[in-house]
C-alpha cells in the first residue's frame, strides 16, 4: 500500500442496544466515505458488523467460532455502493462482541496487504460496549486483550473506538460496561488507539475523524533562549480553519466519445491599452503602482523584492511575563503547537521543566517567529505552558499569534458609569440574568458539556457534502432541508428552552422595552442619515426646524446663504464619498464666520448660533470634536480681536459650550472645562 493512501476498516455494532442510534451511524459513517471520496480517492474502506442474525466471515469457515460477525463490504477502493450500503444498516437481533469484530478486523488488513507494518492500516470501532464479552481459551480477557494489541503494534495498525453511552436503559449491566471499558483501556495503553465516550449524535459527529490530515512540520530547528542556549523543538498547526474543497472549471465542449478529455477550462488575461484597445501591452511594458495621494507610485517586481523585509529564520525567546497581561481578545489566526524533538530526552526534560515552571509562577513567553527562509513577515506570540496527564505522552507548549498596533482595533464607547441610575439594571433583573444563564449552562455539574469544539461539527460543510453526494446520483436533485442532528448546532435545544420557560418569561418581564418619546428619529428620502433639529444640545438650544429635501435627487454641494442649516445636513449625510463631511466642517465654519463679522447690531447671531449647533452635532456624531473646539476658540479668539464681544456673551447666555468627553470619547476637555469655557472667556474680556 503506498504511503499515503489510508485503508480504514468500519466495526460497527448493529446489536439490539444500538437501534436507537443505528441512523446517526449511518450519517456520519456514510459522511465518512462521501469525504475520503472529495479529498482521498484512492484510500481503501471496508465495513464489518457484528450483533447479527448471520455469521459471514472467513476466520468462520477457517477456524470456527466469531459467530454474528459479518463482512458487509471487503476492503477496496472507496465508491458510492460503499456509501449505499453505510445508509442502510441492516438491525441485528444478538448482542454483539466486539472483541471478536477487532479480530475479524485485524485478519481482513493483514491478508489484504500482508504482515508489514507500512501502509496506514485504521479499525474504527463503533459500539456502546455494553454486552458481555466472551471467556478466553487461554488465559484471561486482558491477557488475550494485550496479545491481540502487541499483535496490532507488530503490524503497523491504529485504532479508533467510540463508544456511545447517553442515557443508559434500566437493562444496562454497570458490572460489563466497566469490564469492558478497563479492556479497551488496554488497547489505548498498548497501541496507538483513541478511546472516546460521546453522549448524543452530535458528539458522535464530530468524533469520527471524517478527514485524516497528515500532520506537517511548520518548523524544525531551535528554541533560542540565547547565544548558548536552546532546545529542539518542532512545530505543527494545531488549529486551522476548514474551507470548501475548491471548485474546478469544467468544460462540456469535449467530444462526449472522447474518454481521455479533461473537460479542463483555461484561462488566459490580455491587457490592452487605453489609449488603443485593439492593442496588447506585453508584460515586459507592464508595471505594478501604488496610490499615494492623487498619484500612482510605480514600482517594478526587482524594487518590490528590494524593499521586502526578509527576516532571519528561527524562534527566539523575547522575555516572560504575567499570564494576565495577555488578553484573550487578542489572540489571532490559527493555534501552534510547540514539542520537543522526538528522541531526543534532554529536549523532553527542558520543555518539561520550562512548562512547569511556566505553570507554578503563573507566567507566559513572548516569542519572536519566522518559519521560513524568505518569509515576508514576523511572528510575535504568546507561548502558554500545556502539561500532559498521561506517561506517553511529553509536555508541550501552545503558541498564539499576538496583534501589532496596526491589527487592533480599538472602539471607544462611553463608560456606564455616566449612564443615570434608571439606566442600570436593579438587584431583581441582576438576579433574573443570573438565573437565565445557569438554567441555559451548556456544562452542568455532573454532565458532559454540550457542543465540546472537538466533537462538533461544521454544519455548513456536513450539508455541502451531503448535498454533494445526492447530486453526483442525480443532477436535478433538490436541496434537502437542514439534518435534525446539525439543526441542533445552529438553533438552541427546544427541549431545553421549554423545560426553563418559566426562567426566560421571568428574564423577558424584567426587562420591558419601552419607546422613548422624546428622541425621534427623522431621515432623509432614500434612507440617509439626517440630524432631528429639535433635540436639544445643551441646555436651551434649541435650532430652527429643518425641512426634508423634497427632490432627493437634486445632492447639495455648497452651504448656501439661505438655508445653511439644511445645506450642511444633506452634505454630511452624502456617503458617496468620504470628503464631503471634511468639506461641510469647513464650509459651516467659513458660513458663521462671515454671519458674525457680516452682523449688524446683532441680526445675524440667532442664524450663526443655528449654525454652531449643528455644527456641534456633526462633530460629536462624525467623532469630531477637537475640530468643533478648536474652531469655538478661535472663534471666540476672533470676536475679542475685532471688538464683538457680544457675541461670545450672546453664547454664553444660550448656553453653548465645548465637546465634553462625556459626549464624546475622543475630546479631550474634561466636563468642567467645557462649562467654565465661555466664563473664563468673559473674564478675560473684561
Amino acid at each position: 500500500m503506498a504511503r499515503n493512501k489510508e485503508a480504514l476498516l468500519l466495526l460497527l455494532d448493529v446489536g439490539p442496544s444500538m437501534h436507537s442510534v443505528l441512523p446517526e451511524i449511518e450519517k456520519v459513517c456514510s459522511m465518512l466515505v462521501q469525504k475520503k471520496l472529495i479529498f482521498n480517492k484512492y484510500d481503501e474502506v471496508g465495513v464489518v458488523l457484528f450483533g447479527t442474525e448471520d455469521t459471514d466471515n472467513e476466520l468462520t469457515t477457517e477456524v470456527g467460532g466469531y459467530q454474528h460477525v459479518v463482512v458487509l463490504k471487503n476492503i477496496k477502493v472507496v465508491d458510492g455502493d460503499i456509501v449505499e450500503a453505510l445508509q442502510q444498516l441492516p438491525q441485528g437481533t444478538t448482542d454483539g462482541d466486539f472483541l471478536d469484530a477487532v479480530i475479524v478486523g485485524m485478519d481482513m488488513l493483514i491478508k489484504k496487504f500482508g504482515e508489514t507494518n507500512k501502509g496506514k492500516k485504521r479499525l474504527c470501532l463503533i459500539t456502546n460496549a455494553q454486552c458481555p464479552i466472551k471467556e478466553s481459551y487461554e488465559g484471561t480477557k486482558e491477557e488475550q486483550v494485550t496479545t491481540i494489541a502487541k499483535q496490532m503494534t507488530v503490524h503497523g495498525m491504529k485504532m479508533e473506538s467510540i463508544i456511545l453511552r447517553g442515557k443508559l436503559s434500566q437493562d444496562a449491566n454497570k458490572g460489563i460496561m466497566d469490564e469492558n471499558d478497563r479492556l479497551l483501556n488496554i488497547f489505548s495503553k498498548e497501541t496507538s488507539t483513541r478511546l472516546l465516550y460521546v453522549e448524543n449524535p452530535i458528539s458522535l459527529f464530530g468524533a469520527l475523524r471524517t478527514r485524516n490530515i497528515t500532520p506537517v512540520t511548520v518548523f524544525r530547528g531551535d528554541l533560542e533562549f540565547g547565544p548558548k542556549l536552546s532546545i529542539k523543538v518542532m512545530v505543527y498547526k494545531k488549529t486551522a480553519e476548514e474551507k470548501f474543497p475548491s471548485l474546478k472549471k469544467y468544460s462540456d465542449k469535449a467530444p462526449p466519445n472522447d474518454k481521455f478529455a479533461t473537460h479542463e477550462v483555461k484561462v488566459d488575461y490580455e491587457y490592452k491599452s487605453s489609449e488603443d484597445p485593439d492593442k496588447v501591452v506585453p508584460p515586459d511594458q507592464r508595471i505594478k503602482g501604488y496610490p499615494y495621494g492623487p498619484q500612482i507610485v510605480p514600482i517594478s517586481s526587482a524594487e518590490w523584492e528590494a524593499v521586502k523585509f526578509k527576516p532571519e529564520k528561527g524562534v527566539k525567546l523575547l522575555g516572560f511575563t504575567d499570564s494576565s497581561n495577555i488578553f484573550r481578545h487578542h489572540y489571532m489566526k490559527d493555534v501552534y503547537v510547540f514539542l520537543p524533538e522526538p528522541g531526543n530526552a534532554k529536549a523532553m526534560l527542558a520543555v518539561s521543566a520550562l512548562a512547569r515552571a511556566m505553570k507554578e509562577m503563573n507566567k507566559v513567553a513572548i516569542l519572536r517567529c519566522v518559519w521560513r527562509r524568505g518569509q515576508a513577515n514576523v511572528i510575535i506570540g504568546v507561548l502558554t505552558p500545556n502539561l500532559s496527564d498521561r506517561e506517553n505522552i511529553p509536555d508541550s507548549f501552545y503558541l498564539n499569534v499576538l496583534p501589532f498596533a496596526e491589527d487592533v482595533r480599538e472602539f471607544q464607547f462611553p463608560s456606564f458609569t455616566n449612564f443615570p441610575a434608571s439606566w442600570k439594571p436593579n438587584e431583581q433583573q441582576l438576579e433574573a440574568a443570573a438565573n437565565l444563564i445557569k438554567t441555559l449552562d451548556l456544562a452542568p455539574q455532573g454532565q458532559e458539556e454540550v457542543l465540546l469544539p472537538d466533537f462538533t461539527p461544521n454544519p455548513v460543510l456536513e450539508r455541502f457534502y451531503c448535498y454533494l453526494e445526492l447530486k453526483s446520483k442525480d443532477p436535478d436533485a433538490a436541496v434537502p432541508p437542514l439534518d435534525d442532528t446539525l439543526k441542533k448546532i445552529t438553533e438552541p435545544d427546544a427541549d431545553l428552552l421549554l423545560q426553563n420557560k418559566s426562567v426566560i418569561d421571568s428574564f423577558c418581564r424584567s426587562f420591558e422595552l419601552k419607546g422613548n418619546p422624546l428622541k425621534k428619529s427623522r431621515r432623509l428620502l432614500g434612507g440617509k442619515r439626517f440630524f432631528s433639529s429639535d433635540e436639544e444640545v445643551r441646555g436651551n438650544i434649541t435650532a430652527e426646524p429643518a425641512n426634508l429635501i423634497e427632490n432627493a435627487s437634486v445632492k447639495v454641494e455648497k452651504i448656501g446663504d439661505l438655508t445653511p442649516v439644511q445645506d450642511f445636513e444633506a452634505l454630511i449625510s452624502r456617503r458617496d464619498s468620504p470628503d464631503w463631511v471634511v468639506k461641510a466642517i469647513n464650509d459651516m465654519k467659513n458660513k458663521i464666520f462671515d454671519l458674525v463679522e457680516d452682523s449688524h447690531e446683532g441680526d445675524n447671531y440667532p442664524k450663526a448660533l443655528d449654525c454652531l449647533v449643528v455644527l456641534r452635532k456633526g462633530c460629536i456624531l462624525e467623532q469630531e470634536p477637537k475640530q468643533f473646539n478648536d474652531f469655538l476658540k478661535h472663534l471666540c479668539t476672533f470676536c475679542q480681536e475685532k471688538n464683538l464681544h457680544s457675541f461670545c456673551e450672546y453664547l454664553t447666555c444660550k448656553g453653548l459650550t465645548l465637546i465634553s468627553k462625556t459626549e464624546a470619547v475622543d475630546s479631550e476637555v474634561t466636563d468642567d472645562e467645557a462649562r467654565s469655557f465661555l466664563v473664563k472667556s468673559e473674564a478675560k474680556v473684561d
